[in-house]
């Protein structure tokens, strides 16, 4: 299918792989099973530590830190379940969550764990949110009493940063996904104190499946993925040996090219975000401190898939930031964990721009913005919720 002059703004949900990706994954396509005890699996066994200190070295982490999963999602159910069923027999067994505003990913973990279909002992607390989306921590905790705190760093939706730093500093077993700041932001894992990080690597320009765990030596996890034991025995199976020198190789680019990046997202991100302030009833969800890529907002009376089907007819792609069920566009529960009504939310849209757009092109999309949602206005909303 062709994808000539299309304005890709779904960057949240998958980078385009970075050039010095695709070279590294590339030169490691002939090398063979780093478990191996023969010479080529001891080169490929090689390539893998450089790629695991490359990326221990840029997030502030010891290369015996970080382990390598199949996903973002996969990195943060082992350490989700991992350290509370490793921190329940020396703590208590509340389980304290951002779970409102949570990726399913963390989301969904902890409601196995505490209200799932077996019972495994452990209690669920969810953390309130304001009107931006921002995380409010009790303002006493008890250390005994919790088995995992657990807060992303920041939204998936709204790009809203979470004060992450606040929940590290307690003395309980901390875990956050970082699937959207990895590679956007700087992050040093030793000085945040958390025991574990979640990564994925498509979301900063490298492969897609492969993820990065990030787990301090001194973290009590008790893995629910079993097998071979290959990575510290957190997460069993043959590593991707091309996936994490592309992954490394990605991460190394976005650091290094991090701040003019960063501020050409800014700048595209603005420029719509200037033409959506001047449509009627619009309502912006992304508030600073926030990724400068991300652009979240409603378009009351517009149905969110007819926003992002009408942008498609006009060659750009964009997603709502909302799960869709059987057809239906869902509230997003983000938005409605930050109070909004459920009308609102369903009219949601999620810009989120990548390192190489261009002025030009957010000039483009801030000019049709308009037009597309007076469009989707006139269609009115679908019934269902």
């Amino acid at each position: 299918m062709a994808t000539v002059n299309r304005l890709y703004v779904d960057n949240a949900a998958s980078q385009p792989l970075r050039p010095e990706a695709l070279e590294a994954m590339n030169a490691m396509a002939a090398q063979g099973n780093p478990a191996g005890q023969y010479a080529t699996g001891r080169v490929a066994r090689s390539h893998l530590e450089d790629a695991r200190e490359q990326i221990a070295e840029l997030l502030g982490a010891d290369a015996a830190e970080v382990i390598f999963t199949g996903s973002g999602t996969e990195a943060n159910n082992i350490a989700v379940q991992g350290l509370a069923f490793g921190s329940k027999a020396q703590r208590g067994a509340s389980v304290i969550a951002s779970a409102n505003i949570e990726h399913p990913a963390v989301m969904e973990s902890v409601s196995w764990i505490c209200d799932g279909p077996i019972d495994f002992g452990f209690t669920q607390q969810r953390l309130p949110v304001d009107a931006d989306g921002r995380v409010q921590l009790p303002s006493e905790l008890d250390p005994q009493e919790i088995a995992l705190l657990t807060c992303m760093w920041a939204n998936n939706e709204t790009g809203n940063i979470q004060p992450v730093q606040q929940f590290a500093d307690h003395g309980i077993p901390f875990h956050t996904d970082a699937v959207q700041a990895v590679g956007h932001l700087p992050i040093d894992f030793h000085d945040l104190g958390a025991a574990t990080l979640a990564a994925s690597a498509h979301k900063f320009g490298g492969p897609k499946s492969v993820g990065i765990l990030l787990a301090r030596r001194d973290a009590k996890i008790l893995s629910p993925v079993r097998g071979g034991g290959q990575e510290r025995k957190l997460r069993s199976g043959t590593v991707n040996v091309q996936g994490a020198v592309g992954a490394a190789a990605a991460l190394a680019s976005a650091y290094k090219n991090m701040e003019e990046e960063n501020k050409k997202m800014a700048v595209a991100r603005d420029l719509v975000r200037t033409a959506a302030e001047n449509i009627p009833d619009v309502r912006i969800w992304t508030n600073e401190p926030a990724l400068p890529g991300h652009l979240h907002m409603s378009f009351p009376g517009a149905e969110g898939d007819s926003l992002i089907m009408l942008l498609d007819a006009a060659g750009v792609d964009a997603s709502t930031g909302s799960a869709c069920s059987a057809g239906v566009n869902r509230a997003s529960h983000v938005l409605t964990a930050m109070g909004v009504d459920v009308d609102v939310a369903r009219g949601a849209l999620r810009l989120t721009f990548g390192p190489n757009v261009t002025q030009q092109e957010a000039s483009e999309l801030a000019e049709k913005l308009p037009r597309i949602v007076e469009q989707a206005r006139l269609a009115g909303m679908a019934s269902g919720a």
